[in-house]
């Protein structure tokens, strides 16, 4: 099954709710993943908070064209789950 993002709601700082097509709700902390120059505009949380799910993409999509793959928002909401490490290591998140 591929992930997408099929709803998200800022909640303050750089945490996002999101919820995935696989039913799944958690919290995704960008606070240390803003890296890069596509990212470094989004340092702004004015700017951070516009974003959108794009209904194309199905996923999190911010107005400077950043954009962020489904399955590393999912990492970021469920990081401390191990369950999913294995997962998360497939995926090259964790070594």
């Amino acid at each position: 099954m591929f992930l997408h993002v099929t709803d998200a709601r800022y909640l303050g700082d750089y945490k996002i709710k999101v919820v995935f097509n696989n039913g799944r709700e958690g919290i995704a902390d960008f606070t240390d993943a803003l890296k890069g120059p596509v990212f470094e505009p989004l340092a702004d949380t004015s700017i951070f908070s516009s974003f959108i799910v794009d209904k194309e993409l199905e996923t999190l999509v911010w107005p400077n064209g950043a954009d962020l793959a489904p399955e590393y928002i999912y990492y970021q909401a469920f990081k401390g789950d191990a369950d999913l490490m294995p997962q998360f290591r497939k995926w090259g998140y964790i070594t």
